[in-house]
């Protein structure tokens, strides 16, 4: 009886399936025909989707529909669905807009992703040689993918990108297709049609990138050099090589850069904007927003071409001037095609003979229209060669071609060729500032005009003027500097060998600046010491690599002489370095005012010759990287010897921070910046890009980002915003990698990309023994190395308002007593995956290239 009432339970269960299977499928046929796809990512072939339909992507990262910018117009468009801002990524109809609701997207028999709108049919995809069982899928990566019955792909969104570029994505080309993977920007923000820009990969010049601008070039990359681009330093540093995986492919069929994300958990996207600006965004959880970590071209003038031939660029005032002799050829001045000479040049002789037109405080062009049209990589810049200012001139006289030529110290004659392009007209204090000379017709020179009768009577009044009071002022000025300055010829101080180290040094900043008014300058204020060329020479063997100790950012250093047998080291800036005559005036005048025993002591400074020198005191056993990183002097630097110096660079920081006459802020504090004594006392040097602060005022920004990859805090290296909390962080930096003996950057077989992940991860598994030197190993107290770190941690902090300051540190470190808060999560910590590791270079550094990010020319 009970098998008898099973059997009809089971019959009755039965004729109720089909109507359940019926119910079900209907509901899924209702939800993908009336427009309401959004809980599937596949529209399948004799599918369609509405103008209210979407796909959205698995893991619900990337959402497709039609969708309004702006105006009554509708776009297919794969926009981010995971963030608040809905930023758009790629647009099907670019070109071609639709209006109303009734068009549809759907799969026809061909098997082609198309959109219908009544009688018109707009192909989304191409023509596809398969034709059954296509589907399109919406990938996570923001992909979408059109698919056989065998899953194999036929088309891809990532073929045909707009103006973003996802990681994942081509940006190259194909040798054996014709197909380019690039960039193009919106025509403006409401209209992704394809606007003036391009970046793109040019397989006729090299593997760098160009942005361009119709056939100009108006930005460029530099070569691929295996870990970024040349011209793009910015791709090495920690803030952004922590998040991406760059990578170049090439083989005989094609080239293409593309990148991925090491923490998958990273929202990103890579865009052209309208104005050809390229710019890396990270998307920020806790504030909703998105942060631009790095953009190209970062000011007006590095935009290659930016104001067109003849034309000068100002940063200052974001505009752009006809040179002299040169009208617009365009709407706007210098713009929309540049200028053009008012007079032809007459390549002739006699008094027909071109003349030349001085233009100081320039930066030289980069290239000019011959040069980028020519079969080069890059623009190469002038042509170079040896010879006097006077032969210099007349090559470019007697070349017809020839539109300007310049003569720097070097002896170097640099000529350009065509139309000139990207001179940049810079303000008169810079120190890079150069003068050019521009080719113009000799009839520009006179332009027409008569002098009036005035100007006569001037030609005859000014000469008399001269003659009579220039002598007696002359004498004047002679007789008061003997009275004021008697002796001073005699100085010993000029001569270098004679110089006594153990005299006290202070400056006058009039003497070294020029004060604008010398009758104010006080006579009991020491003369800051310049020393003569030849003395240096003298001292130092000529510069002999004998004496060399090394080289620098800015130049080399050697080691020299006095007669007395006192040793110094002599800091020769290099001609090409970064570090300019502001740069050198900066050092020179911080550093001659402090006084304490953990900061490098200036001697004095030498102007001669073109030269920009710098004379200290000598330190025996160099820098504290050659100690920590380097093969030599192993087991002088044992656990007391690290202490000391870490509280001698903690003492150092804490007088610059606190109990100097200014507050200076150091902003590149790292190991080759601390030099030790004969006694392996640390003192801090190299104050050329210090910063100083008056007053009350805690904190500034700046729009040129200088530094070292590894020790930059987070604050600084995004928003250019520092504070004393910036050395505070490279301190922490420095205090991991004395405890460690590692540098800050390669961990390139760990888990972790850098010094401070490692350190967290260790710090998280309570494992903090295992971040020691293995050479203090039987030296060490493990509860102050276990605060050392802790200290090191806080000081690393992501927020600039959780670290502590130098005060706080130095009393941390001198009182082991002292209960130290737990660190929170420190910055450039993401983890990297470790399946890439092998493909990194083993012994890569940055720690050692002191960098300016807003300087790429």
């Amino acid at each position: 009886m009970a098998d008898s009432n099973i059997v009809k339970k089971n019959m009755a269960t039965m004729r109720k399936f089909p109507f359940i299977s019926l119910l079900v499928f209907s509901c899924f046929y209702l939800q993908v025909y009336n427009g309401r796809v959004s809980a599937t990512d596949t529209l399948f072939q004799g599918q369609n989707m509405t103008a209210l339909g979407q796909l959205t992507s698995y893991g619900n990262a990337f959402e497709l529909g039609f969708f309004s910018l702006g105006s009554t117009d509708l776009y297919l468009v794969i926009r981010m669905k995971n963030v608040a801002t809905k930023d758009i990524v790629w647009v099907a109809n670019r070109d071609l807009p639709f209006t109303g609701s009734s068009m549809i997207l759907t799969i026809n028999d061909g098997g082609c992703l198309v959109i219908v709108n009544g009688r018109a049919t707009y192909r989304v995809s191409d023509d596809l040689s398969s034709s059954q069982n296509v589907s399109a899928t919406l990938l996570d990566s923001g992909n979408l993918v059109l698919r056989d019955g065998n899953m194999d792909i036929l088309w891809q969104s990532f073929d045909y990108p707009s103006n973003t570029f996802l990681p994942g994505m081509k940006f190259g080309y194909n040798n054996k297709t014709g197909k380019v993977w690039s960039l193009t920007s919106w025509l403006d923000q409401a209209d992704p049609n394809k606007g003036n820009f391009e970046l793109k990969m040019d397989p006729k010049k090299s593997n760098g990138v160009f942005l361009m601008r119709g056939t100009e070039i108006l930005w460029m990359s530099g070569p691929w050099n295996g870990y970024g681009f040349a011209f793009m330093p910015e791709m090495l540093s920690p803030y952004i090589f922590n998040y991406f995986n760059y990578s170049m492919y090439s083989d005989e069929n094609e080239t293409y850069f593309s990148y991925s994300l090491y923490n998958s958990s990273v929202i990103t996207r890579f865009i052209i904007d309208v104005t050809g600006h390229m710019r890396e965004l990270l998307w920020f959880e806790e504030s909703q927003q998105w942060m631009s970590i790095w953009s190209e071209p970062r000011q007006f003038c590095e935009v290659l071409n930016s104001c067109g031939p003849f034309s000068s660029c100002s940063e200052d005032t974001t505009s752009c001037r006809c040179l002299r002799g040169f009208y617009p050829s365009g709407k706007q001045q210098g713009q929309d095609g540049g200028c053009m000479r008012r007079v032809a040049l007459t390549c002739g002789n006699g008094d027909k003979r071109d003349m030349f037109f001085r233009m100081n405080h320039v930066r030289y062009p980069v290239s000019s229209t011959q040069q980028i049209n020519s079969s080069y990589n890059f623009p190469s810049g002038p042509q170079v060669s040896n010879s006097d200012a006077k032969a210099c001139g007349e090559a470019c006289l007697s070349n017809c071609t020839c539109s300007a030529y310049a003569y720097n110290t070097s002896g170097l004659c640099l000529r350009w060729y065509g139309d000139i392009l990207g001179l940049e007209q810079l303000p008169e204090k810079d120190p890079n500032g150069r003068a050019i000379f521009i080719k113009l017709a000799a009839s520009e020179f006179d332009n027409g005009r008569v002098l009036g009768a005035n100007w006569y009577l001037w030609i005859i009044a000014i000469p008399i003027v001269l003659l009579v009071f220039l002598p007696a002022s002359y004498i004047v000025i002679r007789w008061k500097k003997s009275f004021k300055n008697k002796g001073d010829r005699e100085d010993p101080s000029q001569d270098i060998l004679l110089f006594d180290m153990a005299m006290s040094i202070t400056t006058s900043s009039s003497n070294f600046l020029g004060s604008e008014n010398p009758r104010k300058r006080k006579r009991k204020d020491a003369p800051f010491p310049l020393f003569s060329f030849d003395s240096i020479s003298l001292a130092t063997d000529n510069f002999s690599s004998e004496n060399k100790l090394g080289e620098g950012g800015f130049g080399p250093v050697f080691k020299g002489k006095l007669l007395n047998g006192q040793e110094i080291a002599v800091k020769r800036l290099s001609k090409r370095s970064g570090q300019g005559l502001e740069e050198l005036k900066n050092e020179t005048m911080l550093i001659a005012k402090l006084q304490h025993r953990n900061l490098v002591r200036l001697l004095g400074c030498c102007l001669e010759q073109g030269e920009k020198i710098l004379i200290y005191e000598f330190m025996p056993n160099k820098s504290l990287d050659s100690f920590l990183f380097g093969s030599y002097n192993e087991g002088l630097l044992d656990w007391g010897t690290r202490v000391r110096i870490i509280e001698g660079i903690a003492q150092g920081l804490l007088y610059l921070h606190q109990y100097s006459r200014l507050r200076i802020i150091h902003r590149d504090l790292k190991a080759s910046n601390i030099l030790l004594d004969s006694e392996m006392n640390p003192k801090i040097s190299d104050f050329g890009l210090a910063r100083m602060f008056g007053g009350d005022k805690l904190q500034a920004n700046t729009n040129r980002i200088v530094g070292t990859y590894g020790y930059m805090s987070p604050e600084y290296a995004m928003e250019g915003l520092f504070s004393i909390k910036s050395d505070v962080f490279s301190f922490g930096v420095l205090l991991l990698e004395i405890v460690s003996g590692k540098k800050s950057t390669g961990f390139y077989h760990s888990s972790s990309l850098n010094l401070i992940g490692h350190a967290w991860e260790l710090w998280k598994g309570d494992r903090v023994v295992e971040l020691m030197d293995p050479k203090l190993e039987d030296q060490v107290s493990y509860p102050m190395l276990y605060g050392y770190i802790n200290v090191a941690l806080l000081c690393v902090q992501e927020m600039a308002a959780d670290r502590p300051t130098m005060s706080e540190v130095v009393s941390m470190l001198s009182n082991e007593h002292t209960v130290l808060n737990s660190p929170k999560k420190p910055a450039f910590s993401t983890a990297r995956s470790t399946t890439n590791s092998s493909n990194q270079p083993e012994k890569f550094s940055v720690n050692d290239v002191t960098v300016s990010l807003m300087d790429p020319r």
